[in-house]
């Protein structure tokens, strides 16, 4: 007879095992060093948007770093040097931009508009901003109306479109959720522009509400929240420099 320790023994040999279940892994994300290529996640699209590459020689390459929750992280590195003479020399390069899904409506159906950026530049002699771009029209699909700006970082001399000259001076010093900007107002053709430019330079952990500077807007130059908002990007315009890097560890917009 078999002692009881051995059929114990026995029983645990012969028993089924069965594998941990395999932790849930995270999407790898390719770099991007295309002129015109996207990668999306979740509500969010990177686009490298190199619509100025003409104007300079030099290369660039983005990337999404993460996605987790409604939160996105992201990259873009460049070299650019300016071409030698003429217009291209003050020209953006590229806007690298994240760009959230949305369903357009007119600006008085939002409550809020509420967003948060961290974000970090590194490199050397550059011209660059970090921006919200955002454009209004009379519909979902119609022309651009406005095109309204919200510039929370800015290096070297890079100015916003401006009908008063350059560098421009100010329509109006407003503070908008906490942070004090200077609104500049120019045309991109017939399209109106304005352009909220962070006073202290580099808001490097904004947290805002975009609604307001759209309220603001209506209340002092007459823009009707019965406008659409059609688009929302958030990205860096760049002109030139060496070697640089633009972190965004997180980003996150939501529409209430």
């Amino acid at each position: 007879m078999l002692s009881t320790s051995l059929l114990l023994a026995l029983a645990g040999m012969l028993a089924p095992s069965f594998a941990a279940p395999a932790a849930s892994l995270e999407p790898r994300y390719s770099q991007m060093c295309g002129q015109y290529q996207s990668a999306t996640a979740g509500p969010y699209t990177l686009y490298t948007n190199g619509w100025g590459w003409s104007y300079g020689t030099g290369s660039q390459c983005s990337e999404i770093d993460s996605f987790s929750g409604n939160t996105i992280a992201w990259d873009t590195t460049w070299n650019w040097a300016n071409v030698s003479s003429g217009y291209g020399q003050y020209n953006v390069k590229s806007f690298t931009n994240v760009e959230a899904s949305m369903t357009s409506k007119p600006l008085s159906q939002y409550d809020s508009i509420k967003t948060t950026w961290a974000w970090s530049y590194t490199g050397n002699n550059y011209i660059a901003n970090v921006a919200y771009d955002t454009f209004l029209g009379t519909s979902a699909t119609s022309s651009q109306s406005y095109e309204v700006m919200v510039w929370i970082g800015y290096f070297g001399a890079d100015y916003p479109l401006s009908d008063n000259g350059y560098p421009p001076t100010p329509i109006a010093t407003p503070t908008i959720g906490g942070v004090a900007f200077s609104l500049v107002y120019g045309h991109n053709g017939a399209m109106g522009v304005y352009s909220f430019v962070a006073q202290n330079y580099q808001t490097t952990d904004y947290n805002g509400d975009l609604l307001l500077f759209y309220n603001y807007l209506e209340t002092n130059y007459g823009i009707s929240s019965s406008l659409y908002l059609q688009s929302i990007q958030a990205g860096t315009e760049v002109l030139h420099g060496t070697n640089m890097k633009l972190t965004t560890s997180a980003y996150s917009i939501s529409f209430g």
